[in-house]
């Protein structure tokens, strides 16, 4: 066990039984002097090819954000103060991926500070989603942040496009001036911005990759409306980087973290399991999508586990690795004598002690570190996502479809009972062939095709209202005690930008279920010939032909007309099949 820090955070590590590895690796490191070739930003450490390491080169400018935050910050904190003296009330940050998942952890973690603007995140295209966000706001006293680093993703423009034309309606003078950009300078985004005549752009630089950008506009301008204090922040990230910038490995807060992830993802102990005490729970919404799209390739990767409910050693397998992120402040007992009987079981186990919310600012960095670090001993590149393409190209390839035939082509379900259908993919298809009583008994028999090592992934395409997340965490604790298998939970269309890329291009360990429903009404997409029902639709069965074209274990579970009584009744049949009791908070 070692334990290192500084006033902003403590990081103690239990390397369980891989000790001599770990120590080993950090030798080898120092050795090959990393810790001053990463710093001195050199693109060979991912890649030797030219061409790659020419990409890489203009991806690494996030490890220089701290030294540049003074003049930055001022600005954005200038701006808010301005948007706030004009009376904005709410703020709605558009977009996906890296994009919105810095924010939305702003959202849930600081709150909004006294007069400044409440925050909001749309990266659902679900028309209920945007309905019940439209209900939230004052749409003529909010300013809509519209986020892409590329500047044509698609969910994001047709955001603005559909609150563009609302305001319109509402007969606004400028409905330009509720609109900001943040963006690469050149992209189309920017010439949306000067046809619409938005407020501001904000130019991001360059060399930033979408998840490696919340240091950036892309994190601090959402986080400055708020009223956070981003100075404060920076300079927690400030003082991680320098607890980390040519420092030996051993000692080194960011590099050690990256070592041993890989050492327990060479051991099999790929699935990061993160507890995180209350108050900055939704912090693993980012490092979730930080971990699977950085090293989700090539046939590896670090699978993340968020939101699993802590259990006692009886539940697991041995490919864990737990990771307890907590504030003091928060009443942190029960997880500590959680964490305190898996590591005396022999888990490896890392504990990060965070000082205040603020030292977020640290632990951004921390982990973009580490997984910059876990890319290199691995040997895959942590700043390209090759595989995120492939559902967003057979999403397309839909939407056409249905443009020339107003209506989606579907295969014969492998199961229907009253309103719920089963789809399966070819490698689900025998299960099709088999009876299964009810649906749960069908279910069942899929996850029970699970080996060790392997993680069951839930992917609802609706929105994920208090009702349907406790169904759905009560599903993934029953899977996970029932078949001691890693489970996790990713909303969709949202983690098609980020874990997305770990279920293609990942270790094939994974059995996916995709749950949809019929949406109750549909939204116009402002210039389009579909809606967004028809976008949302497409989306889940085009990531569902994605994971089907690479020999993925993959159903699709169709929910009927009312997901609610739909969802329902898919989780009493799932319990009634595997002879557990409904929990009462649930029913």
């Amino acid at each position: 066990m070692v334990t290192f820090g500084d006033e902003v955070s403590q990081q103690q590590i239990s390397y369980g039984k891989l000790e001599k590895e770990v120590k080993a690796a950090y030798a080898s490191l120092d050795e090959k002097q990393i810790p001053r070739l990463l710093f001195a930003q050199d693109p060979n450490l991912w890649g030797k090819d030219i061409e790659q390491t020419k990409e890489i080169s203009h991806r690494l400018a996030w490890l220089t954000l701290p030294d540049n935050f003074t003049e930055n910050a001022d600005n954005l904190i200038a701006f808010a103060r301005k948007i706030k003296e004009e009376g904005y009330v709410n703020a709605v940050l558009l977009g996906m991926g890296g994009s919105s998942l810095c924010s939305e952890v702003a959202r849930e973690t600081f709150g909004t500070a006294n007069g400044y603007l409440q925050l909001f995140v749309l990266d659902n295209t679900s028309p209920e989603a945007i309905l019940e966000l439209e209900n939230k706001i004052n749409i003529e006293k909010t300013l809509f942040i519209v986020a892409s680093k590329s500047g044509n993703t698609e969910e994001t423009l047709s955001f603005f496009h559909f609150f563009y034309h609302q305001l319109e309606k509402k007969n606004a003078d400028k409905p330009g001036n509720n609109f900001v950009a943040i963006t690469d300078d050149g992209t189309p985004l920017v010439k949306v911005a000067e046809q619409y005549k938005f407020r501001k752009v904000f130019v991001n630089n360059p060399d930033l990759g979408g998840r490696y950008s919340v240091l950036s506009d892309f994190g601090l301008l959402p986080m400055a409306l708020m009223g956070v204090d981003i100075k404060a922040l920076l300079s927690s990230a400030k003082q991680m980087q320098n607890s980390c910038d040519g420092i030996p490995v051993a000692a080194n807060p960011g590099i050690s973290l990256g070592v041993v992830l890989d050492i327990c993802e060479r051991d099999g102990r790929d699935k990061v399991t993160f507890v995180l005490s209350s108050s900055i729970s939704s912090f693993g919404y980012w490092v979730e999508q930080l971990l699977a799209e950085s090293t989700g390739k090539e046939g590896k990767g670090l699978i993340p586990v968020n939101g699993e409910l802590p259990g006692t050693p009886a539940v697991y397998g041995n490919d864990r690795i737990f990771i307890h992120m907590y504030l003091p402040t928060d009443n942190n007992e029960e997880d500590e004598k959680t964490i305190k009987a898996l590591e005396e079981v022999g888990h490896p186990i890392v504990r990060i002690k965070v000082a205040n919310k603020l030292s977020l600012g640290g632990e951004y960095y921390r982990w973009e570190i580490a997984a910059a670090i876990a890319g290199i001993v691995m040997g895959i590149n942590s700043f390209d996502q090759p595989n995120v393409e492939e559902s967003k190209k057979n999403t397309s390839q839909l939407l056409e479809g249905w443009i020339k035939d107003g209506s989606f082509k579907k295969s014969d379900p492998l199961l229907k009972i009253e309103d719920i259908s089963i789809y399966g993919g070819k490698k689900a298809q025998l299960l099709g062939a088999k009876y299964h009583e009810s649906v749960g008994d069908f279910i069942k028999s899929f996850t029970a095709q699970a080996e060790s090592g392997d993680y069951i992934a839930l992917l609802p395409y609706f929105l994920m209202t208090d009702s349907r997340t406790k169904i759905l965490h009560a599903w993934r604790q029953q899977m996970r005690d029932e078949l001691k298998e890693a489970t996790t939970l990713l909303n969709g269309p949202r983690y098609l930008h980020s874990t997305g890329q770990l279920h293609k291009g990942g270790p094939d360990t994974g059995l996916y279920i995709i749950l949809v429903g019929e949406e109750k009404e549909d939204l116009a997409i402002p210039g389009e010939k579909f809606g967004f029902a028809t976008l949302h639709q497409a989306q889940a069965l085009g990531d569902f032909r994605s994971l089907d074209d690479k020999g993925r274990r993959v159903i699709r579970i169709h929910l009927g007309k009312d997901i609610d009584s739909g969802l329902d009744k898919l989780y009493q049949s799932i319990v009634e099949a595997n002879k557990h009791q409904i929990p009462e908070e649930v029913l």
